[in-house]
């Protein structure tokens, strides 16, 4: 037991022996390193203290040179302020002088500004005692002049403004009436400029049309079988085409009276193609008179499209299109419908061109202003043509502004774009145009009539003759009876006289004659 105890105590003393030794050698390791580190620690803070030395010497040595930037940016800055005070001074120098200058100027003005006052001031004296002494010597004749005619001096100026009181008049009547003409040129100077271009340029062919047509037969012959056994033909006819049939004595001729022409070119194409062919009868009659209507119905839709085409229209509606071509077989006023369209759509597309607006707008809108007047189905008959031409455009699609334009040219509804005056003014300009539609004759002449009776009322007239279809009229006044001015008073008068008492449609040019004959007969 005491064996084993020495055993483990020998043991336990040889491994702490063991384990001081370790202990020893890493005390001695670790002085070392710490020398070691001792002395790097030392190089480092050498080195560091000589890199702040060189970054102190680096950074004194960059503020010494931007100092020296900063004094020479400093001098240059008071070298140019004192550069500036010096020109400033020499210009305050000049300005004086200059001031002196102007000073001894006026002065020198003023001197002669006195003496030419003075001066003024005595002639103004001269020139007061001139006046008194002419005043005197005036009253002085006008009582040398009162002696010697036997009248007063208010008695010589009545009588002096009785003897001028015509003339004036008259100067004065000439002059008021240039002042008119002058203010009417200038007034109305740039319309009338617009629309005598558009008319210019634009030329019609003038058609009449009217409710009956004339159709011609190779022989009489051909009459009878027209008529049928007992009418049976003609009532055939007349209840296929709606077109009256008038069968009278007229050689080689019958008559179709309809007012729709349409139908009665229908009646007309039917009655060439019977005759042609010959075979006359009701059933006969029927057939032929459905194939027309449809080759009608062709036509009508291709001369709306060569319409259109002619007129650089495009998408046009295809019922708008048939509307078109149906005007060719209207008339309004024996005017042609289809004529009086285009002609409308050719002046708007000039007319808008001049006024810098759209002229294609314009042109649709001068085509279509007058499609109230095609029924295209059963409508309320009541309802103006414009306004119903307006609801028809708005149903196909037509623009705003051309729909207001087509609604408006007769004023049945407010007008909304400056396209629906160019319409209205173009329809008023194809219509008024002379023998572009019918007047009933009566009336034509009476107004014709009316102007020659308003000139024969006046003193000094002749004769009075109306002319160019009543837009002048021609006045001869007796040479002895009225003087030149007077007859220049009287143009003026009785132009005023027909524009307050008459109504007529365009203009009247008033001229009057006065000339001078003298003859003799060589013997």
């Amino acid at each position: 037991m005491d064996s084993m105890i020495n055993l483990v105590i020998g043991a336990v003393s040889g491994l702490l022996a063991g384990y001081l030794v370790t202990i020893l050698l890493q005390k001695r390791k670790g002085a070392a390193a710490l020398v070691s580190a001792q002395k790097e620690s030392e190089s480092l803070l050498s080195e560091a203290h000589k890199e702040a030395e060189q970054i102190k010497k680096d950074k004194i040595f960059q503020a010494k040179e931007k100092f020296l930037e900063l004094k020479a940016e400093h001098e240059k800055v008071i070298l140019s302020k004192e550069k500036k005070m010096a020109e400033a001074e020499k210009r305050i120098r000049d300005k004086e002088s200059q001031v002196g200058s102007e000073l001894k100027k006026n002065k020198v003005l003023n001197d002669q500004l006195e003496k030419e006052l003075n001066e003024m001031n005595s002639r103004l004296e001269r020139i007061e005692r001139k006046e008194k002494e002419t005043d005197k010597m005036h009253q002085n004749q006008v009582k040398q002049l009162e002696v010697i005619s036997g009248l007063s001096a208010d008695d010589a100026k009545t009588e002096l403004v009785n003897s001028l009181k015509d003339q004036a008049k008259t100067d004065a009547m000439a002059f008021i009436q240039n002042i008119v003409e002058e203010a009417k040129m200038t007034a109305q100077q740039e319309a009338r400029k617009v629309v005598i271009k558009t008319i210019q340029r634009i030329g019609t062919e003038e058609a009449v049309e009217n409710c009956v047509s004339v159709f011609n037969l190779e022989s009489d012959d051909v009459k009878g079988r027209i008529i049928g056994r007992e009418g049976r033909n003609i009532r055939a006819i007349e209840a296929a085409t709606g077109v009256e049939i008038i069968v009278d004595d007229t050689p080689e001729a019958i008559i179709l009276s309809c007012f729709d022409s349409v139908r009665r070119e229908i009646a007309r194409l039917s009655l060439h193609r019977l005759v042609t062919d010959g075979r006359i009868h009701p059933a006969r009659i029927e057939e032929v008179v459905k194939k027309t209507e449809s080759q009608i119905n062709e036509e009508i839709v291709e001369i709306g499209k060569r319409t259109v085409i002619d007129l650089g229209i495009h998408g046009l509606h295809p019922e708008l299109i048939k509307a078109v071509g149906r005007m060719k077989y209207r008339s309004s006023y024996g005017q042609n419908l289809l004529q009086h369209s285009r002609e409308v759509a050719k002046l708007c597309g000039v007319m808008a061109s001049e006024l810098g607006l759209n002229p294609k707008l314009a042109k649709r809108a001068g085509l279509l202003h007058d499609i109230g007047k095609v029924p295209m189905a059963e409508v309320d008959i009541e309802t103006p043509h414009a306004i119903l031409g307006m609801q028809w455009a708005e149903k196909y699609g037509e623009h705003k502004e051309v729909c207001n334009a087509i609604g408006a040219h007769h004023d049945e509804i407010e007008m909304t774009s400056l396209l629906s005056p160019i319409i209205q003014v173009c329809d008023a300009i194809s219509g008024a145009r002379p023998g572009a539609r019918r007047q009933v004759l009566d009336s034509y002449i009476q107004r014709l009539k009316d102007l020659e009776d308003t000139a024969l009322g006046f003193k000094g007239v002749e004769k009075a003759y109306a002319i160019q279809a009543g837009r002048e009229l021609r006045v001869i006044v007796g040479s002895e009876k009225v003087s030149d001015d007077k007859a220049a008073e009287l143009s003026f008068e009785l132009s005023q006289k027909i524009q307050t008492e008459m109504t007529y449609p365009g203009q009247v040019k008033v001229t009057v004659i006065r000339e001078t004959r003298s003859v003799n007969i060589a013997k």
